[in-house]
């Protein structure tokens, strides 16, 4: 078997015990099972209000059904933090974003937002823009 430079490091990695999860094979060639350390989730769902994907059914004129998704109106959006004085990228639905210019702000939908609706990203620039206000309070 062939190892391209890549997959010789993994190999170098693994005997020193350094990558904890072995490499995936794939044809021959070897390919890391974590490329980056970050998590992109690709699921249809609002990062804020937590809007998931609906299934329900078509329904013909002779009442005919069949099975269907309602998908949420996702929108990639940049949101400004006021806290952090920068701008932030989410994946929203747009009742979503109604909602957090409703409320006045990213900063204080996510405030008032339970962690359970939240996303992880979501939920992680919560702590960061608390970790901002708290000296600012204190």
């Amino acid at each position: 078997m062939l190892l391209c430079p890549l997959s010789a490091l993994l190999v170098k990695l693994l005997q020193q015990k350094r990558l904890t999860n072995p490499p995936k094979r794939f044809n021959g060639a070897v390919f890391p099972a974590i490329v980056s350390h970050r998590i992109i989730a690709m699921s249809r769902i609002c990062e804020l209000t937590g809007k998931g994907r609906q299934v329900g059914h078509n329904v013909s004129h002779a009442n005919n059904k069949t099975k269907r998704t309602f998908l949420p109106n996702l929108q990639n959006v940049t949101l400004l933090s006021d806290a952090l004085g920068k701008g932030v990228r989410l994946r929203v639905s747009a009742n979503g974003l109604r909602s957090v210019e409703h409320v006045g702000g990213l900063d204080n939908w996510l405030a008032k937002t339970g962690d359970e609706k939240l996303s992880l990203r979501a939920r992680r620039l919560k702590r960061e823009i608390a970790k901002k206000a708290a000296p600012v309070a204190a």
